[in-house]
């Protein structure tokens, strides 16, 4: 699978980023989808996550603020970021898990300025 990211930049706190990606895989309904950020100095962590049948879960730092959704028929996931904070400064991954094979793509950095 192979997953292309985009939407990443620089946006003042309290201001809104969408991020996109576009994932070049059949039977991408099958696929959890979810977005990681990685924080400088920090560790990876999980953003968000997608079922095919619509399922999402957050980490606690985002509910509310963040929206992850997704087209099956045409292979996208997108998080829609809101209210964001300079914590949430990070490079933001897109992901596609099919079992336990989880597939990267290649990051895009968000910077929230204070």
């Amino acid at each position: 699978v192979q997953l292309q990211a985009s939407g990443g930049g620089l946006v003042q706190a309290g201001g809104s980023l969408r991020l996109s990606c576009l994932a070049s895989r059949s039977r991408f309904s099958l696929h959890v989808m979810g977005w990681y950020r990685q924080a400088p100095g920090k560790q990876r962590e999980l953003v968000a996550t997608m079922t095919g049948g619509g399922t999402t879960t957050y980490v606690d730092s985002v509910k509310g603020r963040f929206t992850i959704s997704r087209d099956n028929a045409k292979n996208t996931v997108d998080l829609q970021m809101n209210v964001l904070k300079p914590e949430d400064t990070a490079v933001y991954y897109c992901t596609a898990q099919f079992g336990s094979i989880i597939y990267w793509g290649q990051g895009t950095l968000v910077t929230v300025s204070s």
